[in-house]
């Protein structure tokens, strides 16, 4: 899959790399911005339960 989109990045090296990066850094946004904020309240990570008794 990296390859296919690397072929299809046009320009030299350079660019790419340039793309490549701008390409990673959107994904990472959109991940942070709208799939992890629609997501959280259907994962069991709020639902921690800790007994109040001593050490076992």
């Amino acid at each position: 899959m990296y390859g296919w989109i690397w072929r299809h990045l046009p320009g030299n090296t350079l660019v790419r790399l340039v793309l490549a990066v701008l390409l990673v850094l959107g994904v990472v946004y959109v991940l942070f911005q709208y799939v992890f904020p629609w997501a959280e309240p259907l994962l069991p990570f709020g639902n921690v339960t800790v007994d109040q008794g001593g050490a076992g």
